[in-house]
């Protein structure tokens, strides 16, 4: 499937680009199972990632990805993964899978999160979103980190819906 060790493939990029909803589409093409960073922690705390961040903090939430990262090299093989924004900091990224970065402009990512039918709640889950001039900060400070993580950078805004990205994958894989 995949031409990695392990069979995987990562979806990195910042918040709000749309990780989640191209890697189900992506991991239905493949035929294959798709998990989701976030979910699985919020699974494993029994809480939304924002109240994590609330209770317990950045730090914190940072540790559980670190976490999940170990286990997922270890035990997922042939798997489309959808990561949380800061998730491409985990040591073992690379082990992982392969790592395809989800490329967009800030102001792209906010129109389309402005754009969802049910922004306020999706802006209210992301808690490193609510200042929007940090979160420009944050998203400068990562896309160096983006890039030089990734085996293949695609650049969503080039296209014009997800098929057109999702074959992009395809043919890098």
């Amino acid at each position: 499937m995949i031409s990695a060790k392990s069979g995987n493939l990562l979806l990195v990029g910042f918040m709000g680009v749309g990780k989640s909803s191209l890697a189900k589409e992506l991991a239905k093409s493949l035929k294959t199972i798709c998990l989701d960073t976030d979910k699985i922690i919020e699974n494993m705390e029994g809480k939304k990632i924002k109240r994590i961040f609330e209770l317990k903090g950045e730090e914190y939430f940072r540790k559980l990805e670190q976490d999940i990262a170990f286990w997922l090299e270890k035990n997922v093989k042939n798997s489309v993964i959808s990561t949380g924004g800061g998730f491409v900091a985990v040591e073992n990224l690379k082990e992982i899978g392969k790592v395809v970065y989800l490329k967009s402009s800030f102001e792209n990512i906010m129109k389309r999160i402005e754009s969802h039918p049910n922004f306020k709640e999706k802006l209210a889950k992301r808690p490193l979103l609510q200042d929007r001039k940090k979160a420009k900060e944050l998203f400068e400070k990562r896309g160096d980190i983006y890039k030089k993580s990734a085996d293949i950078t695609i650049n969503i805004e080039k296209y014009k819906n997800r098929k057109e990205i999702i074959k992009e994958i395809m043919q890098f894989i």
